[in-house]
Order: structure tokens, then C-alpha cells, then sequence
């Protein structure tokens, strides 16, 4: 996408129109478009002088639904930060460096880390930046795959859950970013896999793009304790989180004794003022059950190992890996909101440039 040039600031500086997506204020339930809106300002394509920053093109943006968490005002200790109302989203996303103040970055870069959902950023705090090194993959695979999302399923499923081969394997929201790519690292273990999702559709992607050996819709299911009991006669070694409320309920009555349970999400209670209690935890003391949540952003230094075990894995085409592609800014809220209805099959990305 051609940014506009508007005319030389002061020193022959070019200066671009900048279109970003603003957030207007606190959400409570299901967000929804209006509450963002998409404006455009001005940006000088220069660092001013002394910056230890760098100046970024953003190329493609990630949208996840931990974003919705930070559509609310948090107080207190957390991981996340609230969006500030007014400002542009902030998010995951691969950028080209146009001008660096930082030792570490220099002008045509290619990197992915946290940016603004916007054409240009200036990005002064620098932590959690990664350089990427491999282009030989599609760059939009670092919002997912080889991002955030296929960092998170590499350290859920091997460090988290210590997966063996022969153990059966639940995964919910399984046709998700994180949760096509579980099932796939559990079948190249020799797991059996079973994941649910919310449309036939997806179903269908597990079973035969993913490899699942079953999948099943959940709206269908009245009764999900009685469907995993179906899918899972022996019962669950390993169930990965990624959905919460009653779907945990009916998973702690069908783990097996000394089973694990990677708690990684909760989207089912992302968009609720109260969440849902869950009712089911004695299961946890007589079967010794091993529940555990944990929050990718401490794992970070162990990237580069993940980044030897998996590359490998998309060059032999040993994991496949699915995306649904928005193209263009204005799309953005579109995308980001469909998260939370289901919309999107596979890892949703929203695509500003490609170079």
C-alpha cells in the first residue's frame, strides 16, 4: 500500500500520511467494530536526532483474542497493559526498520515484535524484538507459526504437558493459531489427538489438513462430558486450554490419573463481566492431575531452539500451517472482532504492505 507523500517537514525531511487504527474507549462483553476507528495523521520518515529507537514500516499485524483483555481497564499487577483510549492498538507484527538509532537494528531490517496497529511506528522500548533471519518461509508466518502463537504451542505442549508417545491428546479452539499447531507437534509424537472447534468447516481443516484423528463440533454437543467420554473412552492424558468455562468443567471429570493440563487461554471468558466458576476441581487431588498456566513472554530466550526444531518441520511440509488473511488497515477492526464470533479459519492476519 502507497503511503501519499504530504511534503518535506523541516531539514528535507519526507513526511508520509500515517493511517491508524484508534481505540476509542473501555469495552465490557463482545467488542465490536465502532470501538475502534481508523484515522489518518502525519509521520516524518526520520527519527529525530538522538533517538535510540527505530522507525518501522509495519507489514503484516497479528490479531489475537488476549487483545481483548487489554480492550478493558486493568488495574493492578498484570501481564498486559490497557490499550490507552485515543491511541492507536498495539500488537504483534513483522515491520521493515526505515531508520535505527538502536546498535542492534539498522535501516532494512526485517523484524517482528510488539508495534502499532498503524502504516509507521516509532518504537523507542526495544525488548522483546526478534530479527528475522529466514525469508525463505512467508514473512506473515512470524505473526503465527514462527511467532508469538507457534512459540506458545512449543512451550505449552513440550515444556508444559512433557508429552509422551501413545498418550491421548484434547485440544480446544484446535483450528486456532496456537491450536492447529499443537495437534501437530502431538501427532509427530505418536499422540492420539482429538480437538474441537465451532464450525464443521473447521472440523473438516483438522481432520484432514491437520491430521487430527478426531475432531467434533461443540455447538453440536449438549453435553460435552458425554462427548468427550465418547472421543475419549480411556480418557485424557493431556488437554490443552485454550477455551475455559464449562468446556474445563467436562474435561477435568475425563482426564486420567497423573494427567497435565497447559492452561494457555480462556477465550470463553474474555467477553464476560463475570466469568463462569468452574465446578470440577477435586478432580485435580484424587487423580493428580498437573494444571498449569504459563504466559509465553517468559520463554522467550528459548526461541532460537524453537526456531531449529520447527523451520525444519515447515520445509518438509511435516506441519502445514493455515491463515486467514485480511487485506489492508481498514480491515483490521473486522478481523480483530470476528475473533470472538468464530469468523476466522485459522491464524488471523491483517496484511498493511508486503514489502
Amino acid at each position: 500500500m502507497a503511503s501519499v507523500v504530504v511534503g518535506n517537514g523541516g531539514n528535507g525531511v519526507e513526511e508520509v500520511r500515517n493511517k491508524q487504527v484508534i481505540f476509542r474507549d473501555y469495552v465490557s462483553g463482545f467488542p465490536k467494530e465502532s470501538d475502534m476507528q481508523v484515522s489518518t495523521g502525519t509521520l516524518k520518515l526520520k527519527l529525530p536526532e538522538g533517538s535510540n529507537g527505530i522507525l518501522v514500516k509495519n507489514l503484516y499485524l497479528s490479531c489475537d483474542p488476549y487483545m481483548r483483555l487489554r480492550m478493558t481497564r486493568i488495574e493492578g499487577p498484570n501481564v498486559f497493559t490497557s490499550f490507552t483510549p485515543a491511541s492507536p492498538l498495539t500488537g504483534l507484527g513483522v515491520a521493515k526498520v526505515l531508520d535505527s538509532g538502536h546498535p542492534n537494528f539498522k535501516k532494512g531490517d526485517l523484524i517482528w515484535g510488539t508495534t502499532g496497529w498503524e502504516e509507521y511506528s516509532v518504537i523507542t522500548g526495544l525488548e522483546g524484538f526478534f530479527k528475522i533471519q529466514h525469508t525463505d518461509v512467508p514473512l506473515s508466518y512470524y505473526t503465527g507459526i514462527l511467532g508469538m502463537p507457534g512459540l506458545t504451542a512449543y512451550v505449552g505442549f513440550y515444556e508444559v504437558c512433557s508429552p509422551k508417545k501413545g498418550e491421548y491428546v484434547f485440544i480446544s479452539a484446535a483450528s486456532g493459531a496456537v491450536g492447529q499447531l499443537v495437534g501437530q507437534f502431538a501427532k509427530l509424537m505418536g499422540c492420539h489427538v482429538v480437538g474441537s472447534a465451532g464450525s464443521k468447516e473447521k472440523v473438516d481443516l483438522l481432520k484432514n489438513k491437520f491430521g487430527f484423528d478426531e475432531a467434533f463440533n461443540y455447538k453440536e454437543e449438549t453435553d460435552l462430558d458425554a462427548a468427550l467420554r465418547r472421543y475419549f473412552p480411556e480418557g485424557i492424558d493431556i488437554y490443552f486450554e485454550n477455551v475455559g468455562g464449562k468446556m474445563l468443567d467436562a474435561v477435568l471429570l475425563n482426564m486420567r490419573a497423573l494427567g497435565r493440563i497447559a492452561l494457555c487461554g480462556m477465550v470463553s471468558q474474555y467477553t464476560r463481566d463475570q466469568p463462569e466458576g468452574v465446578q470440577n476441581l477435586m478432580c485435580l487431588i484424587y487423580k493428580r492431575i498437573h494444571m498449569e498456566g504459563f504466559v509465553v513472554f517468559d520463554h522467550y530466550n528459548i526461541y532460537p531452539k524453537f526456531l531449529d526444531i520447527v523451520l525444519p518441520y515447515i520445509r518438509e511440509k511435516k506441519i502445514v500451517y493455515v491463515e486467514d488473511i485480511a487485506e489492508g488497515l481498514e480491515s483490521a477492526p473486522a478481523a480483530l472482532v470476528g475473533l470472538f464470533s468464530g469468523r476466522n479459519v485459522g491464524k488471523q492476519v491483517v496484511v498493511i504492505a508486503r514489502e
